[in-house]
């Protein structure tokens, strides 16, 4: 208990501290402007859209292959040193994995036994794209069938028949690589404060975000569900129980911007009054979400601090009103 009011009591100075800084003029460092790159939504949105079905395709192979895990947590990719990965994927007695790899510009394919195989990232139809994958994985005889209808876009093409030319600017594919790979860790600085049940960092391909999920460990009420082109049984799957889910998305619809966002389901009464830092964070009723722009951590004098407010307000508004057990759940340190 003791421990645990002491955590608490840290983070509230922290808190104090990054809010006293909002006062004062701030100015990113050169070296967090380097690793927090710029990513206008509209100087890339070609090339987000065709992440958005690629990354689709690959993970769809983790899931046909991968035995089904609660919340649909065996379909993620996994932010790596290179870009996107899947982590071993089993086929039979083998395994193989896929990986994008963002400064080579190649989807990278590896199996246990030793085979090599890839496809070019570059300018190409989807259809392109699924057929070069698809010719690798049965030369390493590793042929995977999969529902080649795309997940979360409103009338989708199947991606074999996707023959729409596509962009792929090799610039801006980097750029969100690196701006992933600086969520992920602070992501994971955050996901280390919990001692509940709580997800990985990972990237889910059907929004596409990077998402990490805490849990209150009690019962969530049926999720209504209605996402275009995705079962409902899936999405209640997903939020069977309650949570607090917070994440990096590369922004669209109402959000024309990379933002971090973070919501509770179920939303609990209060939840969208509630006081979140940084100063610039706002809750956006459509999307019932607290929205934090990207460009406001990139820019800020401290971009982890910054993001990392965000994070354990938006958290706490959400534990604090939804009655959360916080004593059990948080953690008090390092072991």
């Amino acid at each position: 208990m003791l421990a645990a009011a002491i955590t608490r009591r840290t983070i509230a100075e922290d808190r104090d501290v990054d809010r006293q800084r909002e006062d004062r003029p701030g100015v990113a460092s050169a070296a967090a402007l380097d690793a927090w790159p710029e990513l206008p939504l509209d100087a890339w949105i070609g090339t987000r859209d065709t992440l958005h079905l690629w990354t689709q395709i690959v993970g769809k192979l983790r899931c046909r292959q991968t035995a089904w895990i609660n919340h649909a947590w065996h379909v993620a990719l996994y932010v790596t040193a290179r870009g996107l990965g899947t982590s071993p994927i089993p086929h039979g007695t083998r395994t193989f994995d896929l990986e994008f790899d963002f400064i080579k510009h190649r989807l990278v394919l590896r199996s246990s036994d030793g085979g090599l195989g890839g496809v070019a990232l570059q300018p190409q139809s989807t259809a392109a794209f699924h057929h070069a994958l698809m010719r690798e994985l049965d030369r390493l005889d590793l042929h995977v069938d999969i529902n080649r209808l795309p997940n979360e876009i409103a009338d989708p093409v199947a991606f074999d028949r996707d023959d729409a030319p596509r962009e792929y600017d090799r610039e801006y594919a980097h750029r969100y690589w690196r701006a992933l790979v600086q969520a992920d860790r602070v992501l994971k600085i955050f996901r280390a404060r919990f001692q509940g049940k709580c997800s990985p960092v990972h990237y889910f391909w059907g929004s596409p975000d990077l998402a990490v999920t805490r849990f209150s460990g009690r019962a969530a009420p049926p999720h209504p569900g209605g996402i275009p082109h995705l079962p409902d049984w899936i999405t209640r799957d997903a939020y069977s129980h309650e949570v607090s889910s917070a994440g990096f998305w590369a922004g669209g619809g109402p959000v024309p911007y990379a933002a971090f966002y973070s919501y509770a389901y179920p939303e609990p009464t209060g939840f969208a009054q509630a006081d979140v830092g940084p100063s610039v964070a706002f809750y956006q009723p459509e999307l019932r979400e607290f929205v934090l722009p990207y460009d406001a951590v990139r820019l800020a004098a401290d971009p982890d601090r910054a993001l990392l407010e965000f994070l354990q307000d938006s958290y706490e508004a959400a534990a604090d009103l939804g009655r959360w057990e916080r004593t059990a759940l948080e953690r008090s340190g390092a072991p």
